[in-house]
């Protein structure tokens, strides 16, 4: 049995899960998402506790199985706190800024880079340097979040760039430094 799989989830107060035809739909406070799973599992909810089933030891079903219950944990959890992802702007006179609903960056190009945001996306930038990515659905934060990261990726070099906070660059020497150990 899946270790990941087996756990129930529970549902926190202000909660409303509906299972139909494995098309869960998950209503809170901040949100609603949906999402279809796979009709071979079988997905309860008895007295605000979830379970996920599988039918049987296939390598198919014990990869599907923690895979689903984690999918509709993170939906829970989206609806009641909501998930959020803060870049760092390292370089000189690289910045960021909120204009409207458009994320403004200058990131050394001859132009300015203009990130839109989406409805299940939203933008803060407390600081010049720093990005906040807020949303309901985890996997839109993270590949929005990825996306902006991707207009300047950090270099190895000077570690100039956007990159996670928290996230190590690994550097590495210049030529100046080749010889000298």
């Amino acid at each position: 049995m899946s270790r990941i799989g087996r756990m129930p989830i529970t549902v926190p107060a202000g909660v409303e899960v509906n299972i139909v035809d494995n098309l869960v739909t998950v209503k809170g406070p901040k949100g609603e998402l949906s999402q279809q799973f796979s009709k071979e599992l079988g997905i309860e909810c008895n007295e605000n506790v979830i379970s996920v089933t599988r039918p049987s030891d296939d390598k198919k079903h014990r990869s599907l199985h923690g895979l689903t219950r984690t999918l509709i944990h993170n939906m829970v959890e989206g609806v009641v706190n909501g998930y959020s992802k803060t870049l760092e702007i390292d370089g000189v006179g690289y910045r960021a800024a909120k204009q409207g609903k458009n994320l403004v960056m200058n990131l050394g190009f001859s132009h300015q880079v203009i990130v839109p945001e989406t409805e299940d996306i939203s933008i803060e930038v407390p600081q010049p340097n720093q990005i906040i990515i807020k949303g309901i659905d985890k996997q839109k934060v993270g590949q929005f979040a990825a996306e902006v990261r991707e207009k300047r990726l950090p270099e190895p070099y000077k570690g100039k760039g956007i990159h996670y906070l928290g996230e190590h660059i690994i550097r590495k020497e210049g030529k100046a430094g080749k010889g000298k150990k």
